[in-house]
C-alpha cells in the first residue's frame, strides 16, 4: 500500500508540478492521513525540514491516535521554533494521550528567568537577531558620521550605545541557547510499555514502567542502553531501542 501511495506521489509531482510538501497538505485536507504521512517522510528524507513540517506530521500522527510519534514531531517542531504557541498547545493535547503522569518540577530563581528569555527563539533565531543589529548599528553610525547638527549626532550616538548592548544581548542568548540545545537531549518513549532498570544490564531491578509518548532526558549512554531522567528528577536505564532522541 505505501509503494502505491510512493507512486500516486511521483505521478502528482510530475503532472501536476506540486511538491512533497503541498502533496501532503492536500492529503492531510481529504482525511487521508496515511498518505500525508508517507508524503511528509519523503520529504525528509530529501534532508529538508522545518518546524511547520515536523507540525504537520504531528498532526497525522495524532489524528491517527499514535501519541509517540505524534509527540515525537511535535517537539522536533518545537526545536525549530520555540515558543511557538499552536505548537505547545497541539502537544498539550497529545500529552493527554500518554498513561504516564510524571510530574514538572519547574526552574524557580534567575535560572527559570534566563531560560524563560532564551528559550523565545532557537540559538539561529538569536544569532540573526545580532546580525539585524549590527546593521542597525552601521545605520545609526552612518547617521552621526554625516548629521549637520549636534542634535542629531547626540540621538544618534546614544542610540549607537543601546544598539550594542543590544547585540551582546543577542549574542549572550545565542550562546546560551546553542550550549542548552547541545546539552539537553530530550527522548520519547515508543515502547508501548518498557522497563526502567537500576543498571545497564536485563537482569538489573525494575526501577518503575514507562509507557509510549512519555518524554525523558538521555544523560548517559553504555553500549545498548541509556541512562534517562525524567521531568521530576527520577533516573534509571532503558534499552535504546525503547526510545527515539528528538534531537
Amino acid at each position: 500500500m505505501k509503494k502505491i501511495v510512493f507512486i500516486f506521489l511521483l505521478i502528482a509531482q510530475t503532472f501536476f508540478g506540486q511538491s512533497g510538501f503541498e502533496i501532503g497538505n492536500s492529503l492531510y485536507q481529504k482525511g487521508n492521513y496515511e498518505g500525508a504521512i508517507t508524503a511528509y517522510e519523503n520529504v525528509l528524507q530529501t534532508k529538508k525540514q522545518s518546524a511547520e513540517l515536523y507540525f504537520n506530521l504531528g498532526n497525522c500522527y495524532y489524528k491517527l491516535n499514535k501519541v509517540a510519534p505524534a509527540i515525537y514531531n511535535y517537539e522536533k517542531a518545537l526545536v525549530l521554533n520555540p515558543g511557538d504557541a499552536e505548537i505547545q498547545n497541539n502537544l498539550h493535547f497529545a500529552h493527554k494521550m500518554t498513561i504516564d503522569e510524571i510530574k514538572d518540577v519547574p526552574k524557580v530563581g534567575f535560572a527559570k528567568m534566563l531560560r524563560d528569555f532564551t528559550g523565545n527563539f532557537s540559538y539561529d533565531g538569536w544569532a540573526w537577531m545580532a546580525v539585524s543589529f549590527a546593521g542597525l548599528f552601521l545605520l545609526f553610525f552612518l547617521g552621526y558620521y554625516f548629521s549637520g547638527t549636534t542634535l542629531l549626532k547626540r540621538i544618534f550616538f546614544v542610540g549607537m550605545f543601546v544598539v550594542v548592548f543590544l547585540i551582546l544581548i543577542a549574542v549572550m542568548a545565542a550562546i546560551s541557547e546553542k550550549n542548552h540545545y547541545e546539552t539537553e537531549r530530550p527522548a520519547i518513549v515508543f515502547a508501548e510499555m518498557a522497563s526502567v532498570k537500576s543498571e545497564p544490564k536485563a537482569s538489573g531491578a525494575d526501577v518503575f514502567v514507562l509507557h509510549e509518548g512519555t518524554k525523558v532526558f538521555v544523560e548517559e549512554v553504555l553500549d545498548n542502553w541509556k541512562k534517562i531522567q525524567l521531568t521530576d528528577g527520577t533516573e534509571g536505564w532503558m534499552e535504546s531501542s525503547a526510545i527515539k532522541e528528538v534531537k
